[in-house]
């Protein structure tokens, strides 16, 4: 199964605050989670997709997509998203679960397919982010071999968290999926890269030349 944690996208991307109101921010966001979702459409079954969430946008895009919804009233966290909904495939009996982050709007139907094809019958597959600090595609099996624990600095413990179960653990530099938009500089790397996404196209409009994306936050 396949999870999609998307938390309330109406306070989205505080990071970016610096250079965009909230209404942009927002807009931003949704169309990172259509690029994300569209691709996820393209090469697997409606029914292996599972978007966690409660936001309004993301529930009419699961409907759109036909994927399947674990609703997720409390809105706390992604690790708390993710969590919960982990505990839900266990309970029905799914094997293995892949949590693909909603702001990746890079992806590409490639890379899920080599995380697949790399996967071991048991264990875990880690693509870390650009940057090597967070995690940005994780597979398990069984679905709940360890506990996710998101953040900017995720990448190591989750690979402490694979390495102490003993089981294969394969790390792969996956370029699209590496690409998360959580700062300034990420906007001017996402306009610049090959493609026509949703997300690209948006920021593009932008006035990037004049905004301040040498900015930490």
């Amino acid at each position: 199964m396949i999870l999609v944690p998307v938390k309330n996208l109406a306070n989205a991307k505080q990071r970016l605050a610096s250079i965009a109101d909230q209404s942009a921010r927002t807009e931003l966001a949704q169309g990172m989670l259509f690029d994300v979702l569209d691709t996820l459409a393209t090469c697997v079954s409606p029914h292996e997709v599972s978007v966690v969430t409660s936001d309004p946008f993301a529930l009419y895009l699961a409907q759109q997509f036909n994927f399947a919804v674990i609703p997720d009233h409390a809105n706390r966290s992604e690790t708390d998203a993710i969590e919960m909904a982990t505990q839900v495939c266990q309970s029905r009996g799914v094997e293995s679960t892949l949590v693909i982050p909603g702001d990746i709007p890079l992806i590409q139907a490639w890379e899920l397919e080599k995380i697949f094809e790399v996967a071991p019958p048991e264990g875990s597959v880690l693509a870390p982010a650009a940057d090597g600090r967070g995690t940005n595609a994780i597979w398990r099996r069984p679905a709940a071999l360890f506990p996710l624990r998101f953040g900017n600095d995720s990448f190591k413990p989750h690979m402490a968290a694979a390495r102490a179960t003993q089981k294969p653990c394969v790390v792969l530099s996956l370029p699209g999926i590496a690409l998360d938009v959580d700062s300034p500089p990420d906007l001017a790397e996402l306009a610049v890269a090959p493609g026509e996404t949703r997300a690209q196209q948006l920021i593009r409009r932008w006035d990037l030349a004049s905004l301040p994306l040498a900015a930490n936050e």
